[in-house]
C-alpha cells in the first residue's frame, strides 16, 4: 500500500480532537495508572493549550495518512515543530495506525515520512514520548534508531 498524508482539514481536526483527548485519557489510565477524574482534567488542559479556539496552536501540524490507491484513512500524525538548542527539533505527539490496517508496517511508514517531513524543515533532532507499556510502538521506535533519553517510574503505595 502507498499511503499519501495530507494536512487535516477544519473538519478532520475537529474530529481528531475529540478522539485524541479520549484516546490520551485512556492511556493515561491504562497505561499510566492515573485515576481516571485527574487523566481527563490533564487531557482537557492540554488539549486546550495545543488547541487554542479549537484549532492547532502555532507549530503543530495534523495529517491524515490515506491508501493512495481506495483514499481510506490508514492513520493520522500530530508533529509540532519547536525551537532546539541548535535550531529546530520536532515532537511527535501522536502517531496511529487504523485498527484495519495495523501489522502492515504502517507505522513504520508514518515515522519515516515524519522524520523526512522534520528534515525538510531543518530540524536538528525528532523526539517523542511513549507509555512504558506500550510494547510493540517501544519496539518500533527502538528499531528506528530512536533511544531511551528519560525514563519516569512509580510505585503505587495505596490502592
Amino acid at each position: 500500500m502507498s499511503l499519501q498524508l495530507d494536512p487535516m482539514t477544519e473538519a478532520e481536526v475537529d474530529d481528531y480532537r475529540v478522539r485524541s483527548e479520549e484516546g490520551y485519557v485512556r492511556q493515561r489510565v491504562d497505561l499510566g495508572g492515573e485515576d481516571e477524574g485527574d487523566a481527563r482534567r490533564i487531557a482537557a488542559e492540554q488539549m486546550a493549550e495545543y488547541f487554542p479556539e479549537g484549532r492547532p496552536g502555532e507549530g503543530h501540524h495534523l495529517f491524515l495518512a490515506r491508501d493512495g490507491e481506495t483514499g481510506e484513512v490508514a492513520g493520522q500524525l500530530w508533529l509540532h515543530e519547536r525551537p532546539h538548542a541548535v535550531g529546530t527539533a520536532v515532537w511527535v505527539f501522536d502517531v496511529e495506525v487504523a485498527q484495519a490496517h495495523r501489522g502492515k508496517g504502517l507505522g513504520r511508514e508514518l515515522m519515516t515520512w515524519a522524520e523526512g517531513w522534520a528534515r525538510d524543515r531543518g530540524a536538528a533532532e525528532i523526539g517523542l514520548n511513549v507509555f512504558g507499556g506500550n510494547t510493540v510502538a517501544r519496539a518500533l521506535y527502538g528499531s528506528l534508531g530512536y533511544a531511551e533519553t528519560a525514563v519516569n517510574m512509580a510505585k503505587k503505595l495505596m490502592p
